[in-house]
């Protein structure tokens, strides 16, 4: 099943075990005290896994092109001999790992930014400062610089990043490079620096070692570079030494999702594809990669050479190993929903995973074989109950696991009914298979009582019975019109074609798009063209850029998203993903209302105030997504009767139905246990 994944690469320089890339992924780890040690660890584990090929996260090659002030570099030999303690922790588990060098460009979080022009982003407060033409060919230098000592290192080599709109990137295209020396005008001009970047670190480095050239086959912004643009540059940095093409899908700037869970799986292998034969080289096709079978079909289809997954190696560092051994059903699938990875790396804060708390903190949280196994009940089979009962299971503990509904997921059986959320079906998945492979006993349909769990002694109980959506009290709240979020995407119950949605957090946004589809609503997996269709990008590249006006079906029902607060709706959706949600109502026409003060509802319909205007919103249903509260009765039936009951998940703190707390505090507590 697995024979493509499996199949050796041999690249000339080096023979891989397989065709799976650990792509660059910003963690964070190597700007803390200490982080280059955790580092290897997190990267021995995934070289253990059977990867077979690691890229390290960017690392500058001087200090205007870090992406924040403190951020790695790569410059001095004393930077070299900090890395070897990676580069040796990798190949004692017999892998291979390249260093990302990054140059942020105007991308950068600090006051020394630089860029082709003084032309500042739209995601960044400053406005760069032009680079001299002898500062051009001094950042050349520097990156031949950061390679040289890559090799010094114990690196296998270098990824030269040259897409997602980093410097390189600004020196292609139009839209950010005005130049008028060697560096601009013509097309020719500006690639010099991409071209003379690759040529001159082969040149350095020899021919033993990897240079992969991570090139922006799809900019995804207005003036960007066209198909012909980008077939030239790849033939370009082939001759000019680069062992490898990694594909690189849009700016952090451009206005089209790339790798968030709306993607589809696999989705962006179609550019890939299109340059296969165009060079001999290797090419990597990525984003939204994330289970073996979708990186198999991949290269059944000819769309590429090798597949890159990042954010997956977060989820479950054994995923090829796993593969391998015919053991699919046990990965732990990423999400994508960038809630602990990059939210994290852009606020600043040490990367993790939502499904796998264990990422990037390996030194610090483990799941040894308990020398005192006991008796544990778990009651509720949310995802704090799952992380709970499976980990303390897999210790080694004798683990009960009680759930009222009929089927295990508690909240996710909601999120994997939103469109573009359909992954949130893979963690039930792989719960399910944890649960069979170390022994919970599982109990379905069952409302445990609290004179149940005493009678039954367990050593530990663990209460995870989540939350009950919160109810609104204002005149007419008991209306056959008015509806909950958990009536809506868990009880089925019908929704007319006008709607108006109380709250506009998480939930609120999840139930507009769930309202704003087809009820015979498609997974993206299943429909790339639709996709890009919908949200505007140009499959036939017949434009730079190749982005087109947004094509997006139109919603079966007039929706109204309401918050009584002024501002922006959704203000606390993730950093990196708010947008996303906020751009796909917009698209689906949904009247966004704030201020809203809310008087009655009756047969007329819902009255309201937006701000002193009173207005009747002529709906069919209310739907109240007005958070919700935490259920603790079983717990306050305990907490005096038995000498050892915890609380976690929503039932311990129950606002925006934090999964990423729920799992993590069940992670770190069952460790302990």
């Amino acid at each position: 099943m697995y024979n493509h994944l499996l199949s050796p690469l041999d690249l000339g320089f080096t023979t891989l075990k397989n065709r799976v890339l650990m792509g660059s992924m910003h963690t964070n780890l190597e700007e803390i005290p200490g982080g280059l040690e955790r580092a290897a660890v997190f990267y021995a584990e995934r070289a253990r896994g059977q990867v077979a090929l690691i890229v390290t996260g960017g690392i500058a090659p001087n200090r205007a092109g870090a992406v924040a002030q403190h951020a790695s570099l790569m410059q001095t030999p004393e930077h070299a001999k900090a890395h070897q303690v990676i580069t040796n922790a990798v190949h004692k588990e017999g892998g291979k790992i390249c260093m990302q060098i990054l140059h942020a460009g105007r991308y950068a979080y600090h006051a020394e930014g630089v860029s082709a022009s003084a032309i500042r982003s739209p995601i960044n407060k400053t406005t760069p400062r032009a680079l001299t033409t002898e500062e051009v060919w001094q950042t050349i230098d520097d990156y031949v610089n950061s390679a040289a000592l890559a090799k010094e290192a114990g690196y296998d080599g270098v990824e030269i990043m040259g897409s997602e709109g980093y410097l390189i990137n600004q020196f292609i295209v139009k839209r950010t490079n005005h130049r008028t020396d060697e560096f601009g005008g013509s097309y020719e001009n500006r690639i010099k620096l991409p071209i003379e970047i690759v040529k001159r670190t082969r040149q350095k480095v020899g021919e033993n070692f990897i240079i992969i050239f991570r090139l922006s086959m799809l900019d995804l912004v207005p003036e960007g570079s066209t198909w012909e643009e980008v077939v030239q540059l790849a033939k370009a940095v082939e001759a000019a030494g680069a062992t490898i093409i990694n594909t690189g899908i849009g700016w952090h700037e451009a206005r089209v999702p790339t790798i968030g869970t709306v993607v589809p799986r696999g989705g962006f292998a179609w550019v890939t594809k299109r340059m296969m034969g165009e060079v001999k080289i290797p090419l990597i096709a990525t984003n939204r990669i994330n289970m073996p079978e979708v990186g198999n079909q991949v290269i059944a289809d000819g769309a590429a050479d090798m597949v890159s997954m990042a954010r997956p190696f977060l989820a479950d560092e054994n995923l090829v190993l796993k593969a391998i051994e015919n053991r699919a059903h046990e990965i732990n699938t990423c999400i994508a929903c960038n809630q602990a990875c990059l939210d994290h790396t852009f606020e600043g804060k040490l990367s993790s995973c939502i499904v796998n708390p264990r990422a990037c903190h390996e030194t610090e949280l483990n799941f040894l074989p308990t020398k005192q196994p006991k008796k544990i009940g778990v009651v509720g089979a949310g995802p704090a109950g799952l992380a709970a009962a499976t980990l303390a299971a897999e210790r080694g503990h004798q683990v009960d696991l009680f759930e009222a509904a009929a089927e295990i997921g508690g909240q996710f059986n909601m999120a994997k009914i939103i469109p573009g959320k359909e992954e949130y079906q893979q963690t039930i998945r792989y719960y399910n298979s944890m649960i069979k492979k170390h022994g919970v006993n599982l109990f379905l349909n069952h409302r445990v009582t609290a004179n149940e769990l005493i009678a039954n002694q367990y050593d530990e109980i663990i209460i995870a019975t989540g939350v009950t959506p919160r109810q609104v009290n204002f005149p007419g709240h008991d209306h056959p019109k008015v509806l909950s979020y958990a009536d809506v995407l868990q009880g089925k119950k019908q929704v007319g074609k006008a709607v108006a949605i109380i709250g506009a957090g998480g939930i609120g946004f999840d139930t507009a798009e769930f309202l704003t589809h087809n009820p015979h609503h498609t997974a993206p997996s299943m429909d790339v063209e639709k996709y890009m269709k919908e949200w505007g990008v140009d499959m036939n590249y017949s434009n730079g850029g190749a982005i087109e006006k947004p094509k997006p079906t139109a919603s079966p029902r007039k929706v109204y998203l309401l918050k009584r607060s002024i501002g922006k709706h959704g203000k606390n959706l993730g950093k990196t993903t708010g947008w996303i949600h906020r751009a796909s109502l917009v698209m689906k026409e949904v009247v966004h209302l704030a201020n809203v003060t809310y008087h009655k509802i009756d047969d007329a319909g819902f009255h309201i105030s937006v701000g002193e205007e009173k207005q009747i919103l002529e709906v069919d249903n209310v739907v109240v997504c007005a958070g919700q509260e935490p259920l603790r009765e079983l717990w306050e039936g305990l907490k005096n009767k038995h000498n050892s009951v915890h609380l976690i998940g929503g039932a311990d703190e129950a606002s925006q139905l934090d999964a990423k707390r729920a799992i993590k505090q069940a992670s770190y507590l069952v460790a302990e246990l």
